[in-house]
This record gives C-alpha cells, structure tokens and sequence, in this order.
C-alpha cells in the first residue's frame, strides 16, 4: 500500500493511449480503484490540475474512463472513482439496485480517501483540483464540494440539488450546473429555485438547462442522447474548468 500511497506503482502500470494520454487502472486504498488518466506531455516535469471523476447509477465503466481520458487530452490529470468497489450494472433494474445500495457514508468516505490519495500524485496540483459527477455522480460531486474545501471547482450534471440555504452557506467552490429541461426527476421547476437560491446566496455559479433536453442527455449510449447539446456542455464544462482551476 505504501507504493501506491508514494504515486510509484501507479505509474507502473500506467500505458500510453493515443492523444498524449497515460492512463490505467490504480488502487486508491485498501477497498477502492480507479482510473487515472494523466496528460502525457511534459507530465514528468510540471503539475497538472486534476478532475475527481463520479460515474452514473452505471458504475465505473467504459464510458467514463474515456471521459477521464477526454479530461487528460485536455490537460487534465482525471482520477474516476469506482463507488461500487467492482460491481457494474448491465441493466437499468441492476443500476438502480446498486444505487440504492450505495450507502452514502461509504462513498463520501471513499471519495476522501481518492481526494487524498490524488493529493499526492507528484503530477497534480494539489492546490488546484475539482470534481465532476454525472447523474447519481452529479449529486455526490455537489455533495463533496460542500463537504470538502478541498475540492476548488464543481461540475455537477443533472445530479441531485441542495434545497437546505444553511447547506449552501457553506459551499465556496465555483459550480457548473448543467441540466436537461425535460428531465422528470430533477425537474426544471427545481432547477430555477436551485438558481435563485444560489443568487440569493452571493454564490459562484453558472447554471444551464437545455430546453428539450431529458435526463443523461450527454451520455452517447442513452436513448435520449443529444449531441448538439452534449457537445455545447462539454464546451462550458472545458471552459469553466480551465478559468477556475488552470
């Protein structure tokens, strides 16, 4: 464990992708991995800013790791944490069983212990590192940044909100809200009163919700995948985390 702690083994195993991108599976403590994608381009002499990566209600599969490899072609350093310890959903009656599974405690406590450990990463800036959370994740990434002061930049999409203003209160971090205005669960009602109160609150935030847009709307194996939209909150995401953490 001490090698992984000391960011040694992890560049061990780490192989070389196409679009100046190291990346690989790593041990991030005793019960939780993950996959982290380092920009290959002079990552051996300067720090990166780094992106804590949640995956959906899916797990930590493809998907998402090429995501982390998206960030690091960036210049990102991107750890995905795998909130499941293993497990992935094949179906959407198996992801909801995994959700509902996940207790919280674990995952907060898990995703402490991936903030530590990318911390220590001699490539990262560990002054300079942000979370993003899709779906399930989005709601967590929100979550985290309101518990960990840490985490300097926040991008949650269509994740769960904070309606509690002492809650809010405490939440320093700039956030990205991206939303899809036909979402039935996070619905564009509460989207508008997550807004106002972080107006209301003097709160660095910048909140978008696409007009026809559902749930998972930038997820390219959704039914309700939008590219055109997909691709423009890529964009803001890009560009909101480069002002903030670069």
């Amino acid at each position: 464990m001490k090698l992984f702690k000391h960011g040694i083994l992890f560049l061990l195993i780490l192989i070389c992708l196409p679009g100046r991108v190291k990346a690989g599976e790593i041990q991030i403590s005793k019960d939780v991995k993950g996959y982290l994608s380092l920009p290959q381009a002079g990552s051996e002499k300067s720090s990166a800013p780094g992106i804590i990566l949640i995956h959906e209600w899916w797990g930590l599969n493809d998907q998402t790791k090429e995501m982390a490899d998206k960030f690091a072609v960036n210049g990102f350093a991107a750890l995905a944490v795998d909130l499941y310890r293993g497990s992935a959903a094949k179906d959407p009656a198996e992801a909801h069983e995994l959700m509902r599974g996940l207790p919280d405690d674990r995952a907060y406590s898990d995703l402490k212990d991936a903030l530590t450990y990318f911390q220590g990463v001699k490539t990262v800036d560990s002054k300079r590192i942000g979370i993003i959370g899709w779906c399930m994740g989005g709601g967590y990434a929100l979550e985290f940044g309101v518990r960990d002061d840490r985490i300097k930049a926040v991008v949650m999409y269509y994740g769960k909100i904070i309606t509690d203003d002492k809650r809010l209160e405490n939440f320093n971090a700039p956030l990205l809200g991206i939303f899809g205005g036909q979402d039935r669960g996070i619905t564009a009602a509460s989207v508008e009163d997550f807004k106002f109160r972080l107006e209301q609150l003097h709160k660095r935030a910048e909140i978008y919700s696409y007009p026809e847009a559902g749930h998972a709307f930038a997820n390219p194996v959704n039914p309700g995948y939008r590219k055109a939209d997909a691709d423009d909150a890529w964009h803001k995401t890009v560009i909101f985390l480069k002002a903030n953490l670069v």
